[in-house]
């Protein structure tokens, strides 16, 4: 019953405020507009849901500046606590296959930064797709571990593309720490429940001087980073 709430809460603000999306996604300069019923959608289902979130920031974002944020990627809430927890526009990067939700998936699809990850044509397309959302103003947000790890998997290993992209286009890399994520609405079916949820935004990792050369460095920091949070909060 817990599950079929979770997509009752996921379709029904969607179907309300579908008349304000359908307009939001007709220009990509609309996108904030979009952006903030997203966030609409997010606390709705967080707070629906009796996930308490809890958001420590040792920095906060400019105003017309553009960032990599990247985080754990450990449940299916994740979207909306990234949302919840980050106030500036930004599109995500997310894998093809989200298209096929009912509903989600068809502002999914319009909206992100979409990769077919098994085809390197697609991968290199979104650089180039990131490349224009950046310089419209807008920010981007890349689970790097590339996908839900094993369960019994803290951290998984980093891919390089975030890192890529940051050094590329001079922008700070966020890094965030989701803690309860996993415990609270996890991908297994029979599991889950109400509770707090802690999210870290650290301090940004600057890119600037950095050459392609250095992405496996600031991968590792960033990874680090993020680990070391996840063991002190289960701690």
């Amino acid at each position: 019953m817990y599950r079929i709430w979770f997509y009752i809460l996921v379709a029904l603000p969607i179907l309300i405020m579908f008349p304000l999306l359908l307009i939001s996604i007709l220009k990509e300069s609309w996108y904030p507009l979009f952006f903030k019923l997203a966030r609409i959608w997010s606390k709705t289902i967080l707070i629906g849901m009796g996930f308490a979130y809890q958001i420590e920031r040792e920095q906060t974002p400019e105003k017309n500046k553009s960032y990599m944020f990247i985080a754990n990627h450990t449940s299916m809430v994740d979207i909306m606590l990234m949302l919840v927890s980050v106030k500036r526009p930004f599109v995500f990067v997310g894998k093809k296959e989200l298209t096929k939700i009912p509903l989600f998936g068809f502002f999914y699809k319009r909206t992100c930064i979409l990769v077919d990850r098994s085809s390197p044509k697609s991968r290199q397309a979104v650089f180039l797709r990131a490349q224009r959302r950046l310089k419209s103003g807008v920010s981007i947000c890349i689970f790097p571990e590339g996908g839900v790890p094993e369960e019994n998997i803290m951290l998984d290993e980093f891919k390089d593309g975030a890192f890529r992209l940051a050094i590329n286009h001079q922008i700070p890399i966020v890094p965030l720490t989701f803690a309860d994520n996993k415990k609270r609405f996890s991908y297994t079916f029979f599991s889950g429940g109400p509770g707090k949820m802690r999210v870290k935004i650290h301090e940004f990792l600057s890119t600037k001087g950095l050459t392609i050369k250095e992405t496996k460095v600031l991968n590792d920091k960033a990874r680090d980073i993020i680990l070391k949070q996840l063991q002190a909060f289960n701690k």
